[in-house]
């Protein structure tokens, strides 16, 4: 099993639309442990950890975002599994 860790970054309307709910509903049924977090900058940043291919599957789910959302540009950094997290969290 490939594992790896990684860090997503959407900017343009994600915030207060529901867009952090949207990803944690998106992890937990895919099965990804982590947290996902609204930035100072007006960004949403997802944590993650898990398989590639269902990292990757989150991934594209992300670039489109909940109905409400205008994502107009998501980036993901890839980095080594940390093994931190059990679950996965909706942080303020």
């Amino acid at each position: 099993m490939d594992l790896k860790r990684a860090e997503i970054i959407a900017n343009g309307l994600v915030q207060g639309i529901g867009f952090r709910y949207f990803v944690y509903r998106n992890a937990i049924e895919i099965g990804l442990n982590g947290y996902v977090q609204n930035l100072g900058s007006g960004e949403v940043l997802t944590v993650v950890e898990g398989q590639i291919a269902l990292i990757e599957d989150l991934f594209e789910k992300i670039k489109i975002g909940p109905s409400h959302a205008y994502v107009k540009n998501c980036n993901i950094l890839w980095d080594e599994v940390k093994n931190e997290f059990n679950n996965f969290e909706i942080r303020p």
